[in-house]
């Protein structure tokens, strides 16, 4: 399994350099895991509102739901 790990807030776009206390979800699929951290809870909330893109598996937000590879 890999596992990777992201300090860039996807709302706002900053850099974190201290992870301590910070808020943060696990993105989970069949083969990774991808932890995202987060600068405040309302960045947090405003992350987890933005509605699910694959219909089919409505748990996972940045899995792609084929075997292949897309970048």
């Amino acid at each position: 399994m890999l596992h990777r790990i992201e300090t860039t807030d996807p709302i706002t776009g900053r850099d974190i350099k201290d992870l301590t206390g910070k808020p943060y979800v696990v993105e989970e699929s069949a083969n990774e895991d991808l932890v995202i951290y987060f600068e405040s809870e309302e960045s947090k909330r405003r992350y987890l509102d933005i509605p699910v893109e694959d219909p089919i598996d409505h748990h996972v937000n940045l899995d792609n739901p084929t075997d292949i590879i897309i970048d």
